[in-house]
């Protein structure tokens, strides 16, 4: 079906009365934008207007935040970044360096009128494609990538319970964490924590971002965006970057240096984080995104959370197909393995050039 038919029958399925507007956010519509992302079931940190600023300030990317205005106010809100690269293609994203994003609203009208909007720009782009990174299907007739799945998990008040809950093993190796004298505190500074993220990272073979954007986003940020870092007699053992939305959070980039391994690091990390987390009232803990049978995915669930599928849904626009720019696609596993024996400075240094382009 067309795709404005389609939009005309949304509009008259949801009885609009067609007085919606599409705009594009400006700075002094920024409190605005947030206020509705905080009270929009579907919104996620990833729609914060914070991101806007740390993608075109830290990689230098173009955007498109678009709101939806019905009577005066804000009714739904989609961000957009815009993504080229000779390597890694041309695309519009909802969000890039997010791992959920895609047109946050109640309002099935307003919906119909962002994507719309979404797809005009695409084409008027000539991206090759739009990618909308959902938590929920909308679309069983787009294009899809099945390859992610997100975990996520209630956390009870009391820390004792949250430990009794992971499983047996799992909580065998939290109690050695502990057991081995590991010490968690909260850094003002990315320094630690960079150590720490870069040598993981360069361990997978994957590039690393700058230690600007981490700098940026604790800028943007502020009190939702913090660091805990964990070591042993006062040497780096490990570190993560976490957001917080609502009553969440959110482990979003971590990482350990070698002695993580044999002291149970990440495991007390992710255990001291939660911890923390119960004690000032969090009550949803947001493992994030895993590639589907990956070591992250199976560490997930060693942990009792569930995997939940993610609907990351393309409107093709010069591209015949899902893009497959994955670290599993076997094209890039030449790369992979020779990235993983480059000296650790030199990956801090080419890395974020190529990271950038890795929305």
């Amino acid at each position: 079906m067309d795709l404005a038919v389609k939009h005309e029958e949304a509009r008259v399925n949801a009885g609009n009365d067609a007085g919606i507007t599409v705009r594009t956010l400006t700075p002094e519509f920024r409190q605005q934008w947030d206020a509705y992302v905080e009270s929009c079931p579907a919104a996620t940190f990833f729609h914060l207007a914070g991101w806007q600023e740390v993608i075109e300030k830290a990689f230098g990317h173009r955007t498109y935040y678009l709101y939806a205005e019905r009577n005066g106010r804000i009714a739904g809100v989609l961000p957009l970044g815009h993504i080229r690269s000779r390597l890694f293609g041309n695309a519009l994203i909802s969000t890039p360096f997010c791992v959920y994003g895609g047109i946050a609203t109640e309002d099935a009208a307003v919906f119909a009128e962002l994507e719309v909007a979404a797809c005009a720009l695409a084409d008027s782009l000539k991206v090759d494609y739009l990618e909308m990174r959902n938590r929920e299907a909308r679309h069983a007739d787009w294009p899809r990538k099945d390859l992610y799945v997100t975990f996520r998990k209630s956390i009870d008040p009391d820390p004792e319970k949250n430990l009794l809950a992971i499983p047996r093993k799992q909580r065998a190796m939290v109690r050695k964490g502990i057991k081995a004298g590991l010490a968690g505190e909260f850094d003002s500074s990315v320094d630690r924590f960079y150590d720490a993220y870069s040598q993981s990272v360069r361990a997978l073979g994957t590039p690393v971002f700058s230690k600007h954007y981490f700098e940026v986003l604790q800028r943007v940020f502020g009190e939702s965006c913090d660091i805990l870092t964990i070591t042993h007699d006062g040497d780096l053992v490990s570190s993560v970057m976490n957001f917080y939305f609502r009553d969440e959070v959110l482990p979003y980039y971590g990482g350990g240096t070698p002695l993580a391994r044999g002291l149970k690091g990440n495991d007390f990390m992710y255990w001291e984080l939660m911890r923390h987390s119960c004690e000032r009232g969090l009550k949803v803990f947001d493992y994030g995104r895993s590639k589907q049978g990956t070591g992250s995915w199976s560490f997930k669930k060693n942990w009792g959370f569930e995997p939940a599928p993610l609907h990351y849904e393309y409107y093709l626009v010069k591209a015949e197909g899902v893009p497959d720019i994955s670290p599993m696609n076997p094209k890039y596993r030449l790369f992979i393995n020779a990235w993983k024996r480059l000296p650790l400075p030199l990956t801090r240094i080419i890395g974020p050039v190529l990271a950038r382009n890795l929305g």
